[in-house]
């Protein structure tokens, strides 16, 4: 059975992100004092009481406004009402009843949604007549909080269980099945419109605008039987670009993303190549033994030939030098072209970050590889690789023991490496070889 869904809606800067926040446990939305922060609908898990639901945070509505992402928020915000069971209809007793307010009322009774009102910013016993006036949209009682402190969210929540349809009263295990896959890359190089095409719905708002996604949102996904969860992520930039903290949060999010994925499917534009900040990107998953997958978007708009491909994937391999070991794909998140081999190559470089080697081929492997190229001597003294084994996989980890750990050099290192690769493959997994001493 699917969990119940709550959605949090409202006019800007009434709290919707802060009480997101504090329903999941958790600084998962960005908060800032600047209205118009959460654009897409953001998605948490809750618990409150052993009943576990879905709780969904949304854009400010305004809906008068001609401002194109103000518009495509409030199709989002629409769209998450109506995928509800039940709407918080958040309210700020600071600012009082206003005519968005009485709008997002009309729009709420329209849905047939059911609807629990709550005012925010109650910080005291004396503010609790601030929220009588309330009572005119015609909501019943309406339950006063004050998300930033915590004050009566337990009452609150308590009112928000007891709303809710009967459902899985469990809190859900994790699924090692499922493969996370963080799609990331510069700004406006389509991260959004390749998830978008994954899913074959708008379920994240696309535009032409760089920076429109700001929080990462998580999205699953099955292909053959195969579960993902895909977190779409904020354009990542150079830090001499983010100019105010909400980009900076952004980033960091992505960042984030990326730490708790087990794919990371990063998004290059075809039409202006591998750039710096891409090579960052790159550098940062596999810093963090995260796969990869190159995706090459608006591979649609390249002028080419039978040939083209192939002399761009050997250019892109030529400026990662030594993570040329990464898988790469040509796509069109526009036409859909080939954006589902995305996914299976995602899912066999997952299986490749999961493998484990006997310990007895990697021996053997090792044998070989120091008879053609021995480890070079230092001090006059012969160094020596004794034993190697797999000590970790999901990421892979290979232990070499030897006489002199300190010895072994970048570029020997590297000639393992290589070698390896070639006998053993783990393309698009980065591999952590440690010495250690015999």
């Amino acid at each position: 059975m699917s969990l119940p869904v709550v959605a949090i809606v409202g006019r800007p800067n009434v709290g919707k992100s802060t009480l997101f926040n504090r329903i999941v446990g958790r600084r998962e939305a960005i908060v800032h004092d600047q209205p118009g922060v959460t654009r897409d609908r953001k998605y948490g898990l809750a618990d409150w009481s052993g009943r576990t639901f879905t709780v969904v945070d949304t854009g400010g509505y305004l809906p008068d406004s001609i401002d194109k992402i103000d518009q495509a928020v409030l199709q989002q915000i629409k769209e998450a009402i109506l995928e509800s069971d039940l709407v918080v209809f958040l309210v700020d007793a600071k600012t009082g009843l206003t005519e968005f307010d009485k709008e997002l009322a009309v729009l709420l009774k329209k849905t047939g949604r059911p609807v629990l009102l709550a005012v925010n910013k109650v910080d005291t016993e004396t503010k609790e007549l601030h929220s009588a006036e309330f009572y005119a949209l015609g909501f019943g009682d309406p339950i006063t909080i004050a998300a930033v402190s915590g004050r009566n969210t337990g009452d609150f929540l308590d009112k928000v269980i007891a709303s809710l349809p009967p459902g899985n009263h469990r809190m859900l295990e994790v699924d090692e099945s499922v493969i996370s896959l963080a799609i990331v890359g510069r700004p406006n190089v389509g991260k959004s419109s390749v998830v978008n095409a994954l899913l074959g719905v708008d379920k994240l708002i696309v535009t032409d605008i760089p920076g429109t996604t700001r929080d990462a949102i998580d999205t699953k996904i099955k292909y053959y039987g195969q579960e993902f969860l895909l977190i779409d992520t904020a354009g990542l930039r150079k830090k001499s670009r983010i100019t105010d903290a909400i980009e900076f949060y952004s980033t960091l999010r992505s960042l984030q993303s990326i730490q708790r994925c087990d794919v990371a499917v990063v998004i290059i534009d075809a039409t202006l190549g591998v750039e710096t900040q891409d090579l960052k990107i790159i550098a940062e998953a596999i810093r963090l033994n995260k796969g990869v997958v190159l995706t090459i978007n608006k591979w649609d708009l390249i002028e080419k030939d039978a040939d083209t491909a192939r002399q761009y994937e050997q250019e892109i391999r030529e400026t990662l030098r030594g993570n040329d070991f990464l898988p790469t794909v040509f796509i069109s998140a526009l036409t859909k072209q080939r954006v589902y081999k995305i996914l299976e190559l995602a899912k066999s470089v997952q299986a490749e970050r999961r493998k484990t080697i006997r310990t007895a081929e990697l021996n053997e492997f090792l044998a070989a590889v120091t008879r053609r190229y021995a480890p070079p001597s230092m001090d006059q003294k012969e160094v020596k690789i004794k034993y190697c084994t797999q000590v970790k996989s999901n990421p892979p980890v290979i232990a070499f023991f030897t006489n002199a750990p300190d010895s072994i050099k970048a570029n020997y290192r590297a000639y393992l490496e290589k070698q390896f690769r070639e006998r053993f493959g783990f393309f698009g997994v980065p591999v952590t070889l440690v010495f250690r001493k015999k």
